[in-house]
């Protein structure tokens, strides 16, 4: 005779369901969406998920970082690297709320993060019970989509739908909270997948009329510019676009985000736009008479003084998320869908062009730029070491080829300047958000995302600090991560600021550091400090044919500036070359 229990457990079985805890069923979950590593820190109210975690090691890689932002940035770098969303655990209270920023991060980038947080059991909410937090209230204004979850029969449904919307449309974060009791709680387990939900349509039939419109401005332009932002690449519209511009003929700027998603070295591609962009795309943005943007969202950053900017030009606006389309730019042309399917489309209409006297003024801007900022700061023939001498170094001797990560700061301006970037997806920075302390935790998670590249982190001094513990995440899983601090001694780019308009007066921006590669010792990670530029080379290689993590500490230039520079408040056509 079978007892009830076999009888139920029997019935689950025909039915495809198991009679499992909570916690086993968001692990399972997490299986079912082909989530393989987690980054994440444990507490007492996720402890039920951790508990179940170790059962699932053979098929869950968990990552414990040493700090829950860290686990944030890890997770979104991971994404970016991958297409795959990131996952990322956290306890309640404090572990939730240091998410914050991360997510915020993760939300100005549009970068699909799911994130788990515990909270405590349901009898408990609303009664300022040890390490309770609103976390679902806090975390509403930076999420695409959030829930908590006090019912374990729940957690599937909850789980497949926050897959959903974290990767439909327009990308994001979303959060998840899930009490203790659900996830001790048991349930009839039994996953499905969700690809609809009532009222949210985030796949967009294609505006055809729209498309039309915009063909017949693109074959009658004469000075037309393509911007190419991040969603290119969540897109993965690349090749479209490179087909799309190699037929037209219009040159290709790219926004901070955008980078990657065209090649550096492509014919018609001008650099990057925006305040630290190229000389040519910020000067003859003003004189274009029609721009293509391209999943971008006309940030401050790039547009400058708005009073200023493109009044020559009749824009075109492809972009996914219509909350953004005439939001900072009024545009002539609105297509409000996926890039990939728009240039898809597009590119039947168009003919086939070329706009030589055109893209000529651009490299008219180029050869300026080079011989007043470029040469300078990557051929200098005397003096300290300078960032994007270090940048320009490492470009050619990995050809292009590495994954890069950056901090945010001038770090990050020289990266981008100065990295040459060959294949999509091959940037990673914190662009919307400009966290401070991304570098660190986000090269650990583009390196465990992308095992098979090269991957290297750009930081400055104060970045490093801001996130230094996450060197014993590489200590404990050996990540063979590479890290360059460009070391100055200073808060760099607030110096900057204050160098320019607040009379030098360096106000709180001096750091008295320590020896970064001593610090990295303790941490079992070799490294190396450089400050002549003979040793530069040499140190390099050295750093790139470690086979685990190194560290080079490169003193460079304390007070050198990123340039070009286009000034809060100015246009972009009033670019600085110099100070």
């Amino acid at each position: 005779m079978k007892t009830e229990q076999e009888k139920e457990q029997a019935t689950l079985e025909v039915n495809g369901q198991e009679h499992i805890t909570g916690a086993e069923a968001l692990l399972q979950c997490l299986i079912e969406e082909g989530v393989d590593t987690i980054f994440g820190y444990p507490g007492g109210a996720i402890m039920p998920v951790y508990d179940k975690l170790m059962d699932y090691e053979d098929k869950l890689r968990h990552i414990l970082t040493r700090h829950e932002q860290g686990a944030a940035h890890a997770a979104q770098a991971y994404a970016m690297v991958t297409g795959r969303p990131g996952i990322c655990f956290a306890t309640s209270g404090p572990g939730a709320t240091n998410l914050v920023t991360g997510i915020a991060n993760a939300f100005l980038d549009s970068v699909p993060v799911v994130f788990i947080t515990a909270q405590v059991v349901s009898g408990l909410i609303g009664t300022d019970a040890f390490q309770e937090t609103d976390i679902i209230g806090v975390s509403m204004p930076v999420t695409k989509w959030n829930c908590q979850v006090k019912k374990s029969h729940d957690i599937p449904d909850t789980i497949a739908k926050a897959f959903y919307i974290a990767k439909s449309g327009r990308p994001g974060p979303v959060l998840i909270d899930i009490t203790k009791d659900a996830q001790l709680e048991k349930l009839n387990f039994k996953y499905k997948k969700c690809n609809y939900i009532r009222s949210y349509n985030p796949h967009i039939p294609l505006h055809i009329k729209a498309i039309e419109s915009a063909a017949i401005m693109i074959n009658h332009a004469e000075r037309p510019l393509i911007l190419a932002g991040h969603g290119v690449l969540i897109s993965g519209a690349e090749d479209e676009l490179k087909a799309f511009a190699e037929k037209t003929g219009i040159p290709v700027a790219s926004t901070l985000l955008g980078l990657s998603g065209f090649p550096s070295d492509h014919r018609l591609f001008t650099g990057m736009l925006g305040m630290h962009g190229n000389y040519g795309p910020n000067l003859l943005t003003n004189e274009a008479d029609l721009i293509i943007a391209i999943g971008m969202r006309f940030d401050d950053r790039v547009t400058g003084n708005l009073k200023k900017y493109a009044k020559k030009a009749t824009i075109i606006h492809i972009e996914i998320d219509e909350a953004e389309i005439n939001k900072n730019v009024i545009v002539d042309v609105e297509i409000n869908n996926d890039a990939k399917e728009v240039l898809n489309y597009l590119i039947h209409l168009v003919k086939e062009n070329s706009f030589e006297k055109w893209v000529r003024e651009f490299r008219i801007c180029d050869k300026t730029e080079y011989e007043k900022v470029i040469k300078p700061e990557t051929k200098p023939e005397k003096g300290e070491l300078r960032m994007g001498e270090v940048v320009s170094r490492l470009s050619e001797m990995t050809k292009g080829e590495a994954i890069i990560v950056t901090d945010v700061g001038q770090n990050q301006m020289f990266a981008a300047r100065y990295y040459k970037f060959r294949h999509p997806n091959s940037f990673v920075t914190s662009g919307g958000m400009g966290t401070m302390g991304f570098g660190l935790p986000a090269v650990i998670g583009a390196k465990i995302g992308r095992p098979d590249k090269t991957v290297v982190t750009f930081v400055g001094d104060g970045g490093f600090q801001m996130t230094i513990q996450e060197l014993g995440t590489i200590m404990q899983y050996n990540v063979p991560v590479k890290i360059i601090v460009l070391n100055n001694n200073y808060l760099g780019m607030v110096r900057q600021w204050q160098d320019m308009f607040f009379d030098k007066r360096y106000a709180s921006t001096e750091m008295v550091n320590p020896d970064f590669v001593m610090v990295a010792k303790a941490y079992n990670i070799p490294g190396k400090n450089v400050s002549k530029r003979e040793d530069l080379n040499s140190s390099l290689e050295e750093m790139l044919s470690a086979k685990g993590p190194f560290i080079l500490e490169i003193a460079i230039e304390k007070e050198g500036n990123v340039f070009p520079m286009v000034e809060p408040g100015s246009s972009v056509s009033e670019v600085r070359l110099t100070y």
